[in-house]
């Protein structure tokens, strides 16, 4: 397949992912403060410009996810590097979503993570070193080598406890837009049913 055909694939994905959210209202449940953003990898990609994701991210508009624009090549640079790093250590690892995450969601997700037969991890903030807090882009090869180290592999789904400035985050990682999408607003519907 030609990389245009591979690149066109990776925008229609993210397309329907995002078509997913914005007609799951149960989803705006799940919001952070910094909004969520779905992002999808190329095949080898090196840096953010080869991950597609939503410029301006999703929000919630009238009790509905909202995506503020089409996915863009190169427009997340968060999500775009904790994906590069993912596959560092999974290949098959191309899509992630972020979400909120607190104590009531926690229990929600790791009851769905063991139901699912998915693996589910944390990162702890509070030891992360000093200079990898301190120096710009250094957090993300951490946080991945620490999920590997602790769990022996990045796990489907996990989070980041809270450090400082920062707001704690569930990630979900997986194949395609599509599957990482389906994942979150399955647990927005089980976290709904429970609140």
């Amino acid at each position: 397949m030609r990389r245009s055909d591979v690149a066109l694939a990776v925008l229609g994905n993210l397309v329907q992912a995002v078509e997913m959210l914005q007609k799951n209202s149960d989803f705006a449940c799940l919001m952070p403060e910094v909004r969520v953003n779905v992002a999808h990898a190329m095949p080898g990609a090196k840096s953010a410009k080869d991950v597609a994701a939503i410029e301006g991210r999703i929000t919630v508009v009238r009790g509905y996810p909202f995506a503020a624009s089409l996915p863009i090549w190169g427009s997340s640079d968060h999500m775009a590097r904790l994906i590069i790093e993912v596959r560092k250590y999974s290949p098959g690892i191309n899509a992630g979503i972020n979400f909120k995450c607190d104590e009531q969601i926690i229990k929600v997700v790791k009851r769905y993570a063991r139901e699912k037969k998915l693996a589910f991890g944390k990162i702890d903030r509070t030891v992360e070193p000093e200079e990898v807090m301190i120096k710009d882009g250094s957090s993300m090869p951490w946080k991945i080598k620490y999920l590997v180290e602790r769990y022996g592999a990045v796990p489907d789904l996990f989070y980041e406890g809270e450090g400082w400035g920062k707001e704690p985050l569930f990630v979900a990682v997986g194949g395609s837009a599509t599957e990482v999408v389906a994942m979150a607003i399955e647990i927005a519907g089980r976290f709904r049913k429970a609140a």
